[in-house]
């Protein structure tokens, strides 16, 4: 390859840092379909003869099939997949091959190879993460009802219904998919013919490969198009809160599998056991998901600062973008689909969440604004009287409907019967309708919007 100006090879240390041939392979399909696009348009404006553009598609699409029949023999001494294909359409057809670089680079060719992958790789996740949508709510739908204790600081705050706590994950995965469309909408602007750093003399058409590829427009400077890989940033930044979604998930699934908690069961599909202990039955799966958002941070970390101190325009650190973005996306795609297998194998002991809902006095909110509603009191002298009376609760070491009418008179002498009838933690969840509560008819109703909202295809 640079024959011209090198009178010798490359040492074999040069050489094994230097090749990525080891994992720019998964660029073929789109190093293929860059380079078919490229060809038509150079015959098109009569850069190459249309016999040689012919050639070269036809020895491109035979390539593709060696490669997806897994008999192509990838070469580190080429370094790349681009020398790798270029040097296969050689053998296959010639001096024609030759001409299919014209008035291009590898730095736009790199640039618009792992732009086609990041896009295809954010539509294969947006797949799955809708799917893992339809999962909470198909969960939060069958479970409406169920009541649980709600957290903050992990202690006992309110009661919720499992079903609101399914709905909570559905909103934030919602939101994770359009941090990845907002990404692709960005990403989807093609590089190719920027050439190396400055564009090219000769007259292509870069609108028409653009159009080929999919893409939007032209990138429309030619420094910019192979100096930088934010479209990359942006989108491990959108995975890695992602994985941190999946991951908080994860940590909620170990803790409620554990006997102190026994909330919910999985089965065998998503347990292992320990091979000392044999009554040991271990939420592994949710561990993995856990740990495996490490990983997804990592790479966008690794990324960043891969690239903070690079002049424009193009560096060869910037090889490193792709080894942590391939283990990054692939380690997402499996997380959401194991959190999807996880959701709908997840079932929630609501006898044992129920008993615990109420526990740490979660309904003295609702005696709070029963004293605010009925009696007419002032938020905040109502906290103190119920602040006065959980004191008092816990000092008999009961729950809060087990004092006497007497006990909450001698507190507050204005409270009547009636304030049992808030004390119950099924009563606390379906009072709260305001928009967005837990209230199990609201969720029901949210359930149902997002199932419609989702579809069939998703």
């Amino acid at each position: 390859m640079w024959g011209g100006r090198f009178s010798t090879g490359p040492g074999a240390i040069m050489q094994e840092i230097n090749a990525s041939i080891g994992f720019d392979y998964r660029l073929a399909a789109q190093d293929i379909a860059g380079s078919r696009a490229h060809a038509a348009m150079l015959a098109k404006q009569g850069i190459i003869s249309a016999d040689d553009a012919a050639a070269i598609d036809r020895g491109l699409v035979a390539i593709l099939g060696e490669i997806e029949a897994g008999t192509f023999a990838f070469s580190a001494a080429l370094e790349d997949i681009h020398m790798n294909v270029e040097s296969r359409l050689s053998d296959l057809i010639g001096e024609p091959a030759g001409r299919l670089h014209t008035a291009r680079s590898r730095n736009d060719q790199v640039a618009v190879d792992f732009r086609l992958w990041v896009r295809d790789t954010v539509d294969m996740l947006d797949a799955g993460l809708a799917d893992l949508q339809r999962a909470f709510a198909e969960k939060a739908r069958n479970h409406a009802e169920a009541v649980m204790p709600g957290f903050t600081h992990l202690q006992s705050a309110q009661p919720v219904t499992f079903g609101h706590h399914m709905l909570a994950y559905a909103e934030m995965i919602g939101r994770d998919r359009g941090r990845f469309a907002d990404a692709r909408a960005r990403l989807n602007e093609s590089p190719l013919g920027a050439a190396a750093l400055a564009g090219t003399s000769f007259p292509i058409d870069r609108a028409m490969t653009a159009r080929a590829l999919g893409f939007d427009r032209p990138t429309a400077n030619s420094l910019d198009s192979v100096a930088d890989r934010d479209f990359v940033l942006e989108v491990l930044a959108a995975a890695s809160i992602c994985a941190v979604h999946l991951s908080r998930l994860a940590e909620e699934i170990v803790l409620w599998a554990t006997p102190q908690f026994g909330f919910a069961h999985l089965s065998d599909q998503f347990s292992t056991g320990s091979s000392i202990m044999p009554q040991k039955r271990n939420p592994d799966a949710a561990e993995l998901v856990r740990g495996k958002a490490g990983r997804v941070i990592g790479a966008l970390t690794g990324l960043l600062i891969v690239m903070k101190g690079l002049p424009l325009a193009y560096s060869k650190d910037m090889q490193e973008d792709k080894e942590g973005t391939f283990d990054a996306l692939d380690a997402l795609a499996l997380c959401v689909v194991a959190t999807a297998g996880m959701v709908r194998d997840l079932q929630p002991d609501e006898a044992r969440m129920e008993a615990s809902a109420g526990s740490g006095y979660a309904t003295a909110t609702d005696l709070a604004d029963w004293l605010v509603r009925r009696l007419g009191l002032p938020f905040r002298r109502a906290h103190h009287v119920t602040g006065r009376i959980v004191a008092l609760a816990s000092e008999r070491g009961v729950a809060l409907e087990a004092l006497s009418l007497a006990d909450l008179q001698g507190v507050e002498a204005a409270i009547t019967e009636d304030v049992f009838a808030v004390l119950g933690v099924r009563q606390s969840v379906a009072s709260r309708t305001s928009y967005g509560g837990t209230a199990p008819a609201n969720v029901h109703q949210q359930a149902e919007a997002w199932l419609e909202r989702l579809g069939p295809g998703y």
